[in-house]
């Protein structure tokens, strides 16, 4: 994997890979470069079979700080063409994350604002800090949160939406638990790590091509009717009684051994 300027990857002998947006002195704005390096690492990542689960985080105290102030202003001297342009990319980079075929857990280190709300709405599992702020704040610039919206509305549901969409709410940690935008929230990071450690291994003990389809079921049958999901879910049923991984689990089962998951 080639080196990055705006992010870091390390991958442990486990296949626990951390991706941490490294751009402390600007509280890990989301620049187009570092939406262009995380997209870059999540796509190495994903066709990377020793790998099998990645965990997101930042540098310093904040998660994302969600706009790029640099970004912003360009965009004010920018083209209407361009502007599409660059929220197309935006958005684009959010949906191949949000599609990764393996799980992406949030170690959210801090507050985050924005943008950052859009990273912690596709993170699989999300685990923050009780004392961070959380704020949809766009409307407070005359904006709208627009690209992150399928991935927020979809996390914390309408009405949760509409309040925070429209109002700029802050949020501490267990607010941000209440709604669903975390799934835990923690007083330190000592206990954040222990945290992610434990989803870690939960994660570790389950098939990665399970897992894999596991992602992709939860993403088909929300977004389609009941006449579709019917044969659908038969189909894929079908398919995992057909694989490897079937096998191997039911003979580490019956053996009373752990299984030898391939990645």
């Amino acid at each position: 994997m080639e080196p990055f300027a705006h992010i870091a990857v390390a991958v442990d002998p486990r296949g626990i890979a951390t991706v941490t947006l490294n751009s402390p002195q600007t509280r890990n704005a989301m620049s187009n470069d570092l939406m262009r390096e995380l997209r870059r690492a999540a796509s190495e990542l994903a066709d990377d079979t020793s790998v099998r689960a990645i965990v997101l985080t930042g540098a310093g105290e904040i998660f994302s700080a969600g706009g790029d102030l640099k970004g912003m202003q360009r965009q004010a001297t920018n083209t209407r063409e361009g502007r599409i342009a660059d929220a197309t990319e935006f958005a684009t980079t959010l949906k191949e994350l949000d599609e990764l075929p393996k799980p992406l857990i949030g170690r959210i280190n801090g507050s985050a604002f924005g943008g950052g709300i859009g990273l912690i709405s596709i993170c699989d599992i999300a685990i923050g800090l009780a004392s961070a702020t959380f704020r949809l704040s766009e409307v407070t610039l005359g904006l709208i949160p627009a690209t992150i919206s399928p991935y927020v509305v979809a996390k914390i549901g309408v009405p949760n939406s509409r309040r925070t969409f429209l109002t700029a709410r802050k949020l501490d940690g267990q607010a941000a638990v209440k709604m669903g935008l975390l799934d835990e929230a923690v007083d330190s990071v000592e206990a954040l790590d222990a945290v992610i450690e434990r989803e870690a291994k939960d994660l570790l003990a389950c098939a990665p091509g399970a897992v894999a389809n596991a992602k992709l079921l939860i993403r088909y049958v929300s977004t389609h009717g009941i006449d579709e999901n019917l044969p659908y879910t038969a189909n894929v049923l079908a398919d995992a009684w057909e694989s490897a991984e079937l096998r191997e689990g039911i003979d580490a089962f019956m053996n009373k051994r752990k299984p030898n998951w391939q990645g």
